[in-house]
């Protein structure tokens, strides 16, 4: 084992129950590794977990005075020290003030956001992508949850009753997943992306793609969405308004990494939506959502009965999954990352260059996604 030493702190952000490092990713790290006490609760991961698996427990101003990396969800806001590195979904677009102070204080700041996802290699380092798996899947339960009616069509002695109508607007993973699972509950489910070779992945889940005649296609590098213009997005608003009415259920995932999330169902297309129909919007954060009214992890239910659930951090509901699969993802960063027992940075390797925000007090573009 090397002597660089891996630290995980609790999370503090509130609502927040996942942890950077579980138990069981402890053996495979090659490095000495050091966990706050309680670090893992609020994931059901105990100290005793931990140091069976052959972590040391310690304080959180031990862990913070004694590693050399610490892993984390979201940023920790303590003072770290030069020399020191920072590693997790720091999200540095929406956090330029945190950037600076990492670089003056010579932190290497390392952000799994800004990870290529187009890269195969890659693949195993992509939170994004695995976090969005779990927030898709959630989506789905929390939808049928809070609708009151049934999502499979069911026969009974009283009669038949119709399956829910679904629509998913955004087919990335967390889209994907989402229309996956609503299929499985037995969800009638339809779904849109700006990006027209989405259809056949919607097709294979059994779900409809919803076309939308003489909409602007918003395909960008490397398959991924480009942002439309404003008045291609009051088009895609206009085009939707009458699926997104007709929907018992409709669950929104489009992002935009670091800013703010296109509208797709405006405050006048809510009001066209039948008593009782339910939106789950996983945009919704503090730079806004895809759904008009929508507020941040809280429940709304509109003078026309239409409940709109603010959904941005479900993976945070199902921590011990969606910390496990983030686990194995700081862990194959860190395999890339250490060598013969030390951090080890070339910048020239596309991936480590997208990762690194700053090192050695200057900061880093980074530029892809």
């Amino acid at each position: 084992m090397s002597d660089l030493t891996v630290g995980v702190v609790r999370e503090e952000t509130p609502g927040e129950r996942r942890v950077a490092l579980v138990p069981g990713a402890v053996s495979r790290l090659p490095t000495g590794v050091v966990v706050q006490s309680g670090a893992g609760a609020g994931a059901w991961f105990d100290d005793d977990a931990y140091a069976q698996a052959g972590a040391r427990l310690a304080s959180r101003a031990e862990v913070l005075a004694t590693a050399d990396v610490i892993v984390c969800v979201h940023p920790p806001e303590d003072a770290l020290r030069a020399g020191q590195a920072l590693v997790g979904l720091l999200q540095p677009q929406r956090r330029p003030d945190a950037v600076a102070a990492w670089a003056a204080a010579g932190v290497t700041a390392i952000s799994l956001d800004r990870l290529p996802r187009t890269l195969s290699r890659a693949q195993a380092m992509d939170a994004l992508t695995s976090q969005a798996s779990v927030a898709g899947y959630k989506a789905a339960l929390v939808a049928a949850t809070a609708y009151g009616g049934f999502f499979p069509l069911l026969t009974t002695a009283a009669g038949t009753i119709r399956p829910a109508g679904v629509l998913v607007l955004g087919t990335g993973v967390a889209g994907l997943q989402a229309i996956g699972t609503a299929r499985r509950l037995g969800a009638v489910v339809s779904a849109y992306d700006v990006r027209p070779q989405a259809r056949g992945e919607v097709e294979s889940l059994g779900a409809r793609f919803v076309d939308l005649p003489g909409a602007a296609s918003g395909s960008g590098d490397g398959g991924y969405a480009r942002a439309l213009t404003e008045e291609e997005g009051r088009a895609q608003q206009a085009a939707l308004a009458e699926h997104i009415a007709r929907a018992d259920v409709v669950i929104t995932t489009a992002q935009v990494p670091g800013g703010r999330p296109p509208v797709l169902v405006t405050e006048d297309t809510v009001k066209l939506m039948r008593a009782g129909a339910v939106v789950v919007d996983l945009a919704a954060g503090p730079l806004g959502g895809n759904v008009a009214g929508s507020v941040p992890d809280t429940t709304v239910v509109t003078d026309n009965g239409v409940t709109v659930i603010g959904a941005g951090n479900l993976p945070a509901t199902m921590a011990p999954a969606a910390s496990t699969a983030y686990s194995r993802n700081i862990t194959a960063v860190l395999a890339h990352l250490v060598r013969d027992g030390a951090l080890s940075l070339d910048l020239t390797d596309e991936i480590t260059s997208a990762l690194v925000v700053t090192h050695d007090g200057v900061t880093h573009d980074g530029g892809a996604r």
